[in-house]
């Protein structure tokens, strides 16, 4: 694949990803575009939804909500189809993942409701733009993510663990990272934890729950954000009747750039 694809447009990922041009995790894809977690629900779910994503404000931070049946998300991508234009959907039955499509087409509903929700691949540009290292990006790795024993505050039908991305960083950038990251509301802010990963119950960082294993070199120190994939965790735990996401780390690649983000705040 292309070595400039961090200089591709949002649009030009989008048609690529449309064609099967590009499969894999979207990690360092259009680097500068803000890029989003998907949910979709039926529309009897959509309140109950939403109002899970506010209470999660953290981990579910809101960029767009389409009208009921509409596959186009006008805020984020006004010419783009959120059931065309991510590499793989994961297809979530009464909480059991029963089918990972590479689109959505025929599975699509009228009263369907896509939810677009801040993701942490937005701000590693603002790492590596400031000198911090990302592990992922640099190994063309999905990044780990691990169920953490943080529950989530349940609303309605969704309860659930809260997800966390891991970031191995320099213990000494610790301060730097969590002031490059706290005023990115929609995507996540600082990190919820940095250091040992028993204080959120995780056992084994080389296995994670979603993702790929990254190392940790000498002298660097797990950091950890809220992750969008706590929907899915709560999909599962709740055995929500029917539940559309992506892939998790194959995200939708919005036309907002970073500097946008507060314009893009919902409510």
């Amino acid at each position: 694949m292309e070595s400039n694809r961090s200089g591709w447009s949002a649009s030009e990922a989008r048609q690529r990803i449309r064609a099967g041009e590009w499969t894999g995790p979207t990690a360092g894809l259009a680097e500068g575009f803000v890029q989003a977690n998907l949910v979709v629900v039926p529309g009897e779910l959509a309140e109950d939804f939403e109002r899970f994503c506010r209470a999660n404000s953290k981990a579910l931070p809101l960029l767009d909500i389409t009208e009921p049946g509409s596959a186009t998300p006008d805020r984020a991508a006004p010419d783009a189809d959120v059931r065309l234009d991510i590499p793989r959907y994961h297809v979530y039955r009464d909480g059991r993942l029963d089918e990972t499509p590479t689109d959505i087409m025929t599975l699509w509903h009228a009263d369907f409701v896509a939810f677009l929700i801040g993701c942490s691949f937005t701000f590693d540009a603002v790492l590596r733009a400031n000198g911090i290292p990302v592990r992922h990006v640099e190994l063309g790795r999905n990044v780990p993510m691990y169920v953490s024993d943080r529950p989530a505050i349940s609303v309605g039908p969704f309860s659930g663990p809260t997800v966390v991305s891991m970031r191995p960083i320099r213990a000494g950038d610790a301060e730097r990272v969590v002031d490059l990251t706290r005023n990115l509301p929609l995507c996540h802010e600082e990190p919820i934890h940095i250091g040992s990963p028993e204080g959120l119950g995780i056992s084994d960082l080389e296995r994670p729950d979603y993702g790929d294993p990254v190392p940790l070199a000498d002298g660097e120190v797990p950091a950890f954000w809220a992750c969008g994939v706590t929907a899915q965790a709560a999909a599962r735990q709740s055995r929500i009747r029917l539940m559309i996401t992506h892939a998790p780390g194959h995200m939708f690649i919005t036309d907002r750039r970073i500097e946008e983000l507060g314009h893009l705040r919902m409510g």
